[in-house]
């Protein structure tokens, strides 16, 4: 589902340099705001969706998601102008709206937090496997013409229809509890529930409140956000206009690349990130999460991707900008982790729903910033040393979190209430050997 997910709403970015941009006439600029628009959609019904999915559950919820937006993403392959995809992709957000962090907060349910780092890396493996797999698709879809459609055209049909039938085979897939997963034998029903249970008056217990009020006030929710911002930034600076640089090489070294060969060049960076993300998340498990764990990758990220664009060769270019690729999805996994450290019920609901949202105000932002920015300069240079500013906040903001003891990604979280000093352990280690 994450895959659809991501090459629904990133399929823009290969339809750009691929005869999409001339044929609807569209600058940088507005294809960078048509990108972006995506997110305002998206943001205005991330909480009240989640809070949705948590009241009716996520089998209902996440299918008429997939259901929903497959339908308008058909709806692509028919646009006319600026104003009609820009309508198109603010319906996209909105039918969106909700799935990952509901997906988030389902995997929550199910997996005990000892457990739950593997597991999220698992699922987002499913975002730059979709790059992987994804570009070359969709570049083996635009050579294609069927019907009298355009190549981008047939593209968008091909990447909406999985997300229609997908949603409906989730309908009847997905189980909401542990109880009601008939795959489990009535032990590990048991032991899983129990577990889960456990996990969740332990939390109860230790923040006192797991109201929706007090995920909005919590100053651990806003920092994560602001520090989720940073990353979304970049993954998307780099997901929408990677094709439209490697475009750029053509120019750079006189060769001329086919639909398929850009798809291919488009995914270079991806296969590595993935790799990379597997077995970081893999020592963040082993070794139990630390501060360094996210902040280290923010760090690189922010250094690498300016320099990318004044490598000076294709090659270099592409080195680099993997080095960045793969610094952001080693951080993802990891950072999800910790919001239900400390947030339960409908807290963590809405507290995941709100990180979200914040984050992907950075998924306007960026692609509208990049696309300005790099027509009132006529180049990508300055675009990517913003993009790179941002990054290194998050890695500042994370340091910062964990020394002033507000926010324990590794060894303890700090009771919010005031006047409190007590410091609760949290390491995943620590919590099974207690359990």
């Amino acid at each position: 589902m994450f895959f659809i997910n991501y090459l629904d709403r990133t399929a823009i970015g290969f339809a750009a340099p691929n005869g999409m941009n001339e044929d609807l006439g569209l600058s940088a600029a507005q294809f960078g705001f048509a990108s972006g628009v995506f997110f305002i959609g998206y943001i205005l019904l991330e909480v009240p969706s989640n809070l949705a999915l948590h009241r009716f559950g996520a089998r209902r919820w996440l299918s008429r998601i997939m259901v929903s937006w497959g339908i308008v993403a058909l709806l692509f392959t028919w646009v006319q102008n600026f104003e009609q995809l820009v309508f198109l992709r603010f319906l996209l957000g909105v039918a969106e709206a909700g799935f990952f962090p509901g997906a988030i907060l389902f995997l929550s349910l199910w997996v005990p937090s000892q457990y739950r780092s593997r597991i999220l890396m698992l699922f987002y493996l499913a975002q730059p496997l979709t790059t992987v797999i994804g570009a070359p698709l969709a570049g083996w879809l635009i050579q294609q013409e069927v019907g009298g459609l355009e190549g981008w055209r047939f593209m968008f049909l091909g990447v909406a229809i999985p997300a229609i039938v997908v949603g409906v085979i989730a309908w009847f897939y997905l189980k909401d509890k542990p109880k009601d997963a008939g795959w489990l034998t009535p032990d590990e029903q048991v032991w899983l529930t129990d577990a889960l249970e456990s996990e969740r008056k332990t939390t109860e217990a230790r923040e006192k409140h797991v109201s929706v009020r007090f995920a909005f006030r919590s100053g651990r929710v806003w920092v994560l956000s602001f520090i989720y911002f940073g990353f979304i930034f970049g993954l998307y600076a780099l997901a929408f206009f990677l094709p439209t640089i490697i475009d750029g090489f053509q120019a750079q070294s006189g060769v001329t690349f086919d639909f398929l060969q850009k798809g291919l060049i488009t995914a270079i960076p991806y296969l590595p990130a993935a790799i990379i993300m597997f077995f970081w998340a893999r020592d963040a498990s082993k070794r139990g999460l630390k501060t360094w764990h996210i902040a280290i990758p923010a760090l690189v990220g922010g250094i690498s991707i300016p320099i990318a664009l004044l490598a000076g060769s294709p090659v270099a270019t592409m080195a680099i900008i993997t080095i960045t690729a793969s610094a952001i999805f080693a951080a993802l996994p990891n950072f999800w982790t910790l919001p239900t450290r400390f947030l339960t019920g409908a807290a963590a609901a809405a507290g995941v729903a709100l990180i979200n949202t914040i984050g992907n105000l950075a998924g306007f932002s960026a692609p509208y910033i990049t696309g300005a920015v790099h027509d009132w300069t006529g180049g990508y240079e300055v675009p990517m040393f913003i993009v790179g500013f941002f990054m290194l906040l998050s890695a500042a903001l994370m340091l910062l979190l964990a020394r002033s003891n507000r926010i324990a990604p590794v060894e303890r979280i700090v009771d919010e209430q005031a006047g409190t000093d007590a410091h609760v352990e949290v390491a995943e280690t620590k919590e099974a050997g207690q359990r």
